[in-house]
């Protein structure tokens, strides 16, 4: 049947799993079933092949059934996972669609099958718990641009096809079953990533507890002067981790700051001396004192604070270490990969960092002290994988995928060479992309295009260099202030943004003043809690309200701008009265400069121009255009949050996951008028967030008219390969006639045509 239709995705889903409960309930031989439902996969969902393919022992991948391929095929050919584009699907437990499966580099021809008659491939893994057990395969003899719709689909349908290969009436149960200690097939852990990038190594367990010989003192006395000697040990300790160098590593210094005012606290040492005077030794009181410490901190639910308690253990095994002469730390192997339930960012620091490659971690969030240690180290990151702890041993052979959140366990050599060879493919892409560097963001028809980066810390800034950044189009000042034990003053705020400036040299800078709440806690501001933090009491609302702390901001910002050109964003501005109200704090720090700069007899130390926009992040802004463009200078859009507030969709709600789409005609609908409006009162507008930096999305915004984009460092050299092999005279028209369209998503036209028009996207 030629697949050429476009089904309603809906009703194809339910469908597909009506009769598919039909076949597995109407009995009979299990080959027999199999291959009915490759039958009814194809007929529903328009394709012109159907495959499934089955995990036998040896990691080798059998096709079982299809319907479309040549029959003599079926129990003849097999593929290495790894092998292939099918054996890359189960390699790496994710779904792959192609428009055109041939001109894939992974590409395995089968001359067995007819399948040179084939253009696209669609495949997804069939998951068991989290063990791959085979691949669903579709093609079509025309190309085809597969949706997130379709993958959807043929997700729900795998799970039909998991059941039946459970039962073990397929293949046995125990010939895949791993030999113990030594899996067979690789074991995919899903957690969440923390710091991008792969890692292949030896899994090195952190182990930092300590233990406590003697309890009871004899000489309370003696006591405490072991302490005193520990304390001070621990504090040249902490020179030397806090003297790591300059530049990119004033981050870790931070770290470091925060982490000594929790070591120097008077309170902790004071309690630990109370113990030690009621008769416990030095070790057995600080052992003491973290306990009910512990114990405390665990009934907080400030996400911030209880990272601290993270804090707490790092420095008690560090104070242990010194008191019991333990020795916590062990000898890595070459490549390491390192293994915790938690850590510290001394611990951390205490590794080989040229053996080190990755880091596990049972717990974890952006803002652990020891993931923005490990993100200036440049140390891929996945955490919150459940007991993981347990679940690997000491050496086990594991891959950190710091791109997808994933940990492959024990992966075969098969497996191992994908990666490799998926970590070559990505240094190749980069040295492309290296290539484009010094090159324009320039259109095909000669259209340029400013590609900016976000940053949030100082370790960000050689990627301006790195990748060739126009400039840094979103700093966020709020990472900094989480990095620290206490509100920065005006000094310290002074001299952070004057060095980021220095930095950037003659390249923009476009500061974005403290947007905290919601997910982003500070350890000494509490908002209490609220139902819906995200559209709560956060960002430009907080420092409205607590204007002493915006103004000290501003005024540091001025400071540091003296001589330059400042440009300064209010986040999260839902009404142009808020937006006036903010730039009169600006206006009465540039008063005060100038009183204090008369009252002294000097000139006034004020930047030489200064730019004030906003981020446009809440819907209702939109409403008040015309007025809000008579009041800015530029307006920069945070994607982000604007799809979520237009959607009524909380982000960080996985079951509304994908259901909603950056490219559907409501999106890019607000975006086309917005442009249109700001072109009109020549306003500046840029488009930073998760939009900007993914190249068919970033496309999206050009054919809207957006000729300015901020995004993540990565993503500038994938959108500069795209911008500079896209005709805008040809794409926006194409476009605009697709934004009445009443689809649900724009995707998969979009991707149709940059794949039809030789757009590189990847």
């Amino acid at each position: 049947m030629p697949a050429t239709q476009d089904p309603d995705r809906l009703g194809v889903s339910r469908r597909l799993l009506t009769r598919l409960r039909d076949v597995l309930a109407g009995g009979g031989e299990p080959q027999a079933r199999l291959d009915k439902i490759a039958q009814v996969i194809a007929e529903q969902m328009v394709v012109d092949v159907c495959s499934v393919y089955v995990m036998r022992a040896g990691e080798v991948l059998e096709l079982f059934a299809t319907h479309g391929l040549a029959a003599q095929a079926v129990h003849a050919t097999r593929l290495r996972v790894g092998e292939g584009l099918v054996g890359d699907i189960a390699a790496h437990a994710r779904p792959l669609g192609l428009a055109d499966a041939w001109s894939h580099p992974g590409f395995a021809y089968r001359p067995e099958t007819g399948e040179e008659l084939y253009r696209s491939l669609m495949g997804v893994p069939v998951l068991r718990g989290s063990r791959v057990s085979g691949v669903v395969v579709v093609q079509t003899i025309e190309h085809r641009a597969w949706s997130a719709e379709d993958i959807e689909i043929l997700e729900t349908v795998s799970m039909i096809v998991a059941e039946l290969l459970a039962a073990g009436e397929v293949v046995s149960s125990e010939e895949t079953k791993p030999v113990d200690g030594i899996g067979l097939l690789p074991l995919r852990l899903e957690g969440m990533a923390l710091n991008p990038g792969v890692a292949i190594g030896l899994a090195v367990p952190h182990q930092p507890m300590i233990r406590i010989g003697r309890l009871v003192a004899e000489d309370p006395a003696a006591e405490h002067a072991r302490l005193k000697e520990a304390l001070e040990t621990l504090g040249r300790q902490l020179d030397q981790l806090e003297n790591l160098g300059h530049g990119a590593f004033e981050d870790v210094r931070d770290v470091m700051g925060a982490y000594r005012m929790f070591a120097e606290d008077k309170g902790w040492i004071g309690r630990i001396g109370e113990a030690i005077d009621g008769g416990l030794t030095a070790a057995a009181a600080v052992q003491k004192v973290h306990d009910d410490m512990r114990l405390r901190m665990q009934q907080i639910t400030d996400p911030y604070l209880r990272e601290r308690l993270v804090d707490l253990e790092d420095l008690t095994n560090r104070l242990l270490t010194h008191l019991t002469g333990a020795e916590v730390r062990r000898e890595l192997p070459q490549d390491a990969i390192l293994v915790a339930r938690v850590l510290g960012p001394t611990e951390l620091l205490d590794y080989d960092r040229s053996r080190l490659r990755g880091l596990v971690m049972e717990e974890g969030s952006r803002t652990m002290h020891a993931v923005i240690i490990a993100r200036a180290l440049g140390i891929p990151v996945v955490a919150r994988i459940k007991d993981v702890f347990d679940r690997i041993d000491a050496y086990d052979p594991v891959i950190v995928d710091g791109d997808h959140g994933q940990l492959f366990l024990r992966p075969s050599e098969d497996v191992v060479e994908t990666f490799r060879q998926s970590v070559e493919a990505r240094q190749q892409r980069q040295a492309r992309y290296a290539a484009l560097r010094d090159l324009p963001a320039r259109t095909v028809d000669g259209v340029d295009v400013n590609l900016m980066m976000n940053a949030g810390l100082m370790l960000d800034l050689p990627h301006l260099e790195e990748h060739g950044a126009d400039g840094i189009g979103l700093y966020r000042t709020e990472l900094p202030f989480m990095a620290r034990a206490a509100l920065p003053d005006v000094a310290a705020q002074t001299g952070l943004y004057s060095r980021i400036l220095d930095h950037a040299g003659s390249r923009p800078v476009v500061f974005r003043t403290l947007d905290v709440g919601s997910d982003k806690v500070l350890p000494y501001w509490q908002g209490g809690d609220e139902d819906n933090p995200a559209m709560g009491w956060r960002s430009i609302r907080i420092t409205l309200d607590r204007p002493a702390i915006l103004r000290q901001q501003l005024r540091a910002l001025l400071r540091a701008a003296a001589g330059r050109r400042l440009s300064v964003m209010f986040p999260m501005v839902a009404t142009v009265a808020e937006f006036r109200a903010a730039r009169r704090n600006l206006e009465r720090e540039i008063e005060r400069e100038r009183a204090e700069a008369g009252a002294h007899g000097r000139p006034p130390r004020l930047p030489e121009e200064i730019a004030v926009g906003t981020m446009l992040e809440v819907p209702s802004l939109l409403f008040q255009l015309p007025t809000l463009l008579k009041e800015v200078d530029f307006v920069s859009v945070g994607s982000n949050d604007l799809l979520q507030f237009l959607f009524a969709c909380d982000r960080g709600n996985q079951r509304l996951e994908g259901r909603y789409d950056a490219l559907s005609p409501p999106v890019l609908n607000a975006l086309a008028d917005l442009v249109k409006a700001c072109r009109a009162a020549e306003v500046p507008l840029s488009v930073c967030g998760e939009m900007a930096g993914r190249p068919l999305e970033a496309m999206a915004l050009l054919g809207l008219g957006v000729r300015a984009l901020s995004m993540a460092p990565p993503g500038i050299g994938p959108v500069k390969a795209m911008v500079r092999s896209l005709d805008l005279s040809q794409f926006a028209p194409f476009l605009a006639s697709l934004l009445d369209r009443p689809d649900g998503s724009l995707r998969s036209r979009l991707a149709a045509y940059a794949h039809d028009h030789g757009i590189a996207l990847s």
